[in-house]
């Protein structure tokens, strides 16, 4: 959430910077109900301090023996109890005007980083290194083409079950997901990330102090009778882990390595890729997030970063890594980093992991602040996924094709999945 301090004071910096993602702001209103908001608070701190004289001016014309039923006495406290009366009309006015700002604060987007490069969509985004060789060669098949033919996943009964864009899977499909979990879980851990397994559903204080509401509501899977939501990604719960708490300087980074299955409705997405693993409507992803201090955020997203390219290389899946312009920014983020692994069947570069430094957003939407000596601080949260598992296992299918049909798996899942290669059972 943007600073209110910032909209009250320098709106037209939030309105340049956010001009660098594509978009026109009037923040005339938003200031004005800043200013508002300053105005009440300085008015209720002033009758405050006027409610606390008066009641030491009692007391101590009692101490100095002053008759308390007097009239002076009397006529003190009838001024301390208007003020008190005032205190509550202002308090009032300034809790409902302090959440009509909170309520349009968090349609806001965060501002990007000095950092990040401007442009206007994907197609401005910058391609920062490569690593692996592309495989290039006729004839090769896509992830679900040898899916289907190895029988590692089922579609058609899983709408019978659910709708389209669900998936079962079968046999070494289920045994190379539950391999690649394994795996990146304790990639990570041994990295000194602690483990997490949080809650699959989530409230809607959560989806809000990580950005996820109120701008995504239409993407995300909701409990009727509940204020559960089913989680789009584990960046959400695990924020919330430290929502209104105060972290000693002298503890960050902490460094979550979280599993969890996801959820989207992959809105506005129908009649792209319908097939296979890339877009569905569940998924299972480990997400690696840090909260980390404010001094510290830029050298940790190319820390988090490496952490995910990690996954790809011991995987030997080559990729590529582009850092998103400002156009191309997602909601919460600040400056980011996508993955993209080749995919050798579909001939093309997809997203697997996308890194991202949020600065002080979330932290100021979930009351996250760190504490150093007597200085309070609101911290910096990053997030990145490491990986996507199910895109993991395309990848792992198209790079590791073989001319008689099996698959090879790579050497550091070998002990995981219990086997060298996938074949026809």
């Amino acid at each position: 959430m943007l600073d209110q301090r910032l909209v009250r004071d320098n709106p037209h910096l939030i309105a340049q910077e956010l001009g660098r993602r594509g978009m026109e702001v009037d923040l005339t209103d938003l200031q004005s109900i800043a200013q508002q908001q300053k105005a009440l608070e300085e008015q209720r701190s002033s009758l405050q301090a006027d409610g606390n004289r008066i009641g030491k001016q009692v007391g101590q014309l009692i101490k100095e023996g002053a008759d308390p039923k007097s009239s002076e006495i009397s006529e003190l406290r009838q001024q301390g109890n208007a003020i008190k009366h005032n205190v509550a009309t202002v308090e009032e006015q300034e809790k409902e005007i302090s959440a009509r700002l909170r309520e349009q604060l968090l349609s806001f987007p965060n501002l990007p980083s000095p950092d990040c490069p401007d442009g206007r969509d994907e197609n401005d985004n910058q391609e920062r290194r490569r690593w692996g060789e592309p495989r290039k060669e006729e004839n090769l098949e896509e992830h679900w083409q040898i899916a289907e033919r190895l029988g590692l996943f089922d579609t058609e009964r899983s709408v019978k079950i659910a709708q389209s864009r669900f998936v079962t899977l079968m046999g070494q499909g289920a045994r190379l997901e539950r391999a690649l979990i394994n795996f990146m879980l304790d990639l990570h851990t041994a990295k000194g990330y602690q483990e997490v397994m949080p809650p699959v559903l989530v409230n809607t204080a959560s989806l809000t102090g990580s950005g996820q509401l109120p701008k995504f509501a239409e993407e995300s899977f909701r409990c009727a009778q509940d204020d559960l939501w089913l989680t789009p990604t584990a960046e959400v719960p695990v924020t919330s882990l430290h929502r209104n708490e105060i972290i000693a300087a002298d503890q960050l980074p902490l460094r979550y390595a979280a599993y969890s299955p996801c959820f989207r409705r992959e809105a506005g997405s129908y009649g792209r890729d319908t097939r296979g693993l890339i877009r569905l409507h569940q998924f299972n992803k480990v997400e690696l997030y840090w909260f980390a201090h404010p001094d510290h955020s830029e050298t940790a997203l190319d820390q988090i970063t490496a952490d995910a390219e990690a996954v790809l290389q011991a995987l030997e899946l080559p990729y590529r890594v582009l850092e998103l312009c400002t156009g191309d920014l997602g909601f919460s983020a600040c400056r980011t980093y996508d993955l993209e692994v080749w995919l050798p069947g579909a001939g093309t570069y997809r997203e697997i992991s996308s890194c991202s430094v949020c600065g002080d957003f979330q932290a100021r939407r979930s009351a996250i602040r760190t504490k150093d000596g007597k200085n309070t601080r609101l911290l910096h949260t990053l997030n990145g996924s490491g990986l996507a598992v199910g895109r993991t296992m395309a990848a792992v299918l198209e790079n590791g094709q073989q001319p008689d049909g099996s698959v090879r798996i790579p050497k550091a899942l070998v002990n995981y999945f219990g086997g060298d290669q996938l074949k026809p059972e």
